[in-house]
């Protein structure tokens, strides 16, 4: 069996696995699409208030914050869009469909992040510079009103941000906001008892560092993705142990691991299998063990004999 013509068996073999997770998962889409509708709409609402304290108040603060809120407003249509354009069908000249969207979607999430962290770093230098009271117990109840909002919408995505890192990254939008206005609330309270203005810089930079810690990891793991690293949670030395120790292989090749979306991984692998031919079931078993055990839902496999010669890609650059 020449290597052109184990090609045509592995692909065979590629029509009859598991599609990836998003094409068996329509509840959880579902769910998030509801959360992202709920989430999209709380927050223009709390936008729209925000925006009319301020410009009945006179706030600066209130209408700026209204303008940082509005941005996350966007980030969360952008998580959105990008969710709903993973589930569109492949097509011929985008033969993977644009499931890569949720990983651009959440390296963007993590990139407007770190911009607003330094919007809010640079603002409490300022006050420790010149510290400035809270303007008002206006200011206070609208940014408790943040913080109930904020938190509600975070908590509709906080059990997908697990395992999506898309959905992360509109959790991280949405937790920071409710860390910004709460410690608003906090500072403010703090600030009308005591007087003490440097409490109002001190905790926006504690509530910024916390915020950082996140927005890391997620900036980290999405460029990480981007680059179709192998995704955290696969142990690649278990991976390869395991294909070695199967019946009928003597050797692999050409093993490649990597991302489809932020959800689905994909898996290529050429076996060197050695005396009897496998069993007839023996590359679904496989498939459903890459599935079940290392989260592997999209694999590939290429079956070649030591008798039919090297292979092409047995390289070294290609394994």
């Amino acid at each position: 069996m020449n290597c052109h013509e184990n090609h045509h068996r592995g692909h065979d073999h590629a029509h009859g696995h598991d599609h990836g997770h998003l094409g068996h998962a329509h509840g959880p889409v579902n769910y998030h699409n509801r959360a992202f509708a709920v989430g999209v709409a709380l927050n223009v609402i709390f936008v729209l208030i925000e925006a009319g304290y301020g410009v009945a108040s006179g706030s600066l603060a209130l209408l700026a914050d209204a303008g940082h809120n509005f941005s996350d407003v966007l980030g969360l249509l952008l998580a959105w869009g990008a969710g709903l354009l993973a589930t569109r069908a492949p097509t011929r000249s985008r033969t993977y469909g644009y499931r890569k969207a949720t990983i651009l979607a959440a390296l963007a999430s993590a990139i407007l992040l770190l911009v607003a962290l330094g919007g809010m770093i640079l603002e409490a230098v300022k006050r420790f510079v010149n510290p400035a009271p809270v303007e008002g117990l206006t200011i206070i109840i609208v940014a408790a009103i943040g913080v109930v909002i904020n938190t509600a919408t975070a908590l509709l995505f906080i059990s997908g941000q697990k395992h999506d890192l898309n959905i992360r990254g509109a959790f991280l939008h949405m937790a920071a906001d409710a860390g910004v206005s709460l410690g608003v609330v906090i500072s403010g309270a703090v600030i009308m008892a005591t007087g003490w203005n440097v409490i109002d810089p001190v905790v926006s930079l504690l509530i910024t560092l916390v915020i950082l810690i996140g927005t890391w990891g997620l900036l980290r793991d999405s460029a990480n993705l981007a680059m179709d690293s192998v995704p955290r949670g696969i142990a690649m030395d278990d991976l390869i142990r395991y294909l070695n120790g199967l019946d009928y292989v003597s050797a692999i090749h050409d093993l490649h691991v990597w991302p489809l979306s932020t959800t689905e991984v994909a898996l290529t692998v050429h076996l060197v299998i050695s005396g009897n031919e496998p069993t007839e079931g023996f590359l679904p078993e496989l498939q459903n063990a890459l599935k079940e055990r290392f989260r592997i839902g999209h694999s590939t496999i290429q079956v070649e004999t030591e008798a039919g010669g090297a292979c092409l890609l047995d390289k070294k650059h290609c394994c």
